[in-house]
């Protein structure tokens, strides 16, 4: 199908796209499935009515989204292109629904926060309890993930603002620092580590570890490093909080690595000590991220502008 007034095929300026939402979900639901036959029964439509409606959408684009075979169907680039665009239009609607909910509910802006685990245990609860105590009819979803997954999450809309550490490249987001700080190894007090200058990560792996759950982004974190390494990180015991393993840590169980802000406050208490990681990647920069500030709704602009304040507390 030719463009009438430039005489290109599919030219993009001069695309007329008429998708619906129903559209992008039967898009998304066939190629997810890479089954014409299932998208469909998922939808609830006929398969006739399915093939028409993706026959529609390729002739509104002028090319091929699915490649069709016996096996059932494959996307195309345009496919995959539109896979994307679909899924985040989808992801954003989700999001309006429960924005118009919540307004109906009396609230006055949900703000979708992504962080890793450091931001979480050590900064975030009395950040947020200034934030929300000045803004209660604010509220905030808070979730913890990997840094390379918080950018991702911000990029496609997931995530309002994302507070990641290391150097993760952001590209070209709104960001602002959100403080410093270093991963230790944390051992007991008579442990041989303890009074070393600094020790390599990967040679702390010969003692058994104490560490967080499996799903915790500073364990998933720690077994990639382990992995490069060619090591394997498997903790003897995990626990669900930092609190814990040091507490394991003390009573003989192993030894783990923690931020050394949350190691240096427990050990006032009890019978361990911290030694430097010598690994470049222990130091690490928090920031905070977001797509476009001036694009965020205003609580969760007023929230981003918050937490970048030094002296931002409850």
């Amino acid at each position: 199908m030719s463009c009438p007034h430039c005489l290109a095929r599919a030219c993009l300026s001069c695309v007329n796209l008429h998708f619906d939402l129903f559209d992008l979900k039967l898009f998304a639901y066939v190629a997810e499935a890479r089954s014409l036959t299932r998208g469909a029964d998922k939808a609830c439509i006929s398969l006739a009515a399915a093939s028409t409606r993706i026959k529609q959408m390729e002739e509104a684009i002028g090319g091929k989204l699915l490649h069709r075979n016996a096996q059932g169907v494959s996307l195309t680039a345009a496919g995959e292109a539109l896979l994307y665009h679909a899924k985040r239009v989808m992801q954003q609607m989700e999001h309006l629904r429960i924005d118009m909910q919540d307004f109906g509910k009396g609230i006055k802006g949900h703000v979708r926060v992504f962080a890793n685990t450091t931001s979480i245990t050590e900064y975030l609860p009395e950040k947020l309890a200034g934030f929300l105590t000045r803004h209660p009819a604010v509220q905030v979803d808070l979730r913890e993930y990997l840094s390379e997954e918080i950018v991702r999450a911000v990029a496609d809309g997931g995530a309002d603002i994302g507070i990641l550490a290391g150097d993760v490249h952001t590209g070209d987001f709104d960001s602002q620092p959100f403080g410093r700080n270093q991963l230790v190894l944390v051992v007991p007090a008579t442990h041989r580590f303890a009074g070393a200058e600094s020790m390599a990560f990967v040679d702390t792996l010969e003692e058994q570890h104490v560490g967080l759950h499996h799903g915790s982004a500073i364990h998933r974190f720690l077994q990639r490093k382990a992995e490069l390494a060619g090591q394997g990180y498997s903790p003897r015991i995990q626990v669900g909080s930092f609190e814990a393993i040091c507490l394991m840590i003390e009573a003989g169980v192993g030894v783990g690595v923690l931020p050394a802000s949350s190691a240096r406050r427990l050990s006032r208490a009890l019978r361990i000590t911290t030694v430097p990681l010598a690994d470049a990647w222990a130091e690490r920069e928090l920031k905070i991220i977001a797509r476009n500030r001036e694009q965020l709704p205003a609580s969760a602009r007023e929230l981003f502008d918050y937490l970048g304040q030094r002296d931002a507390g409850p």
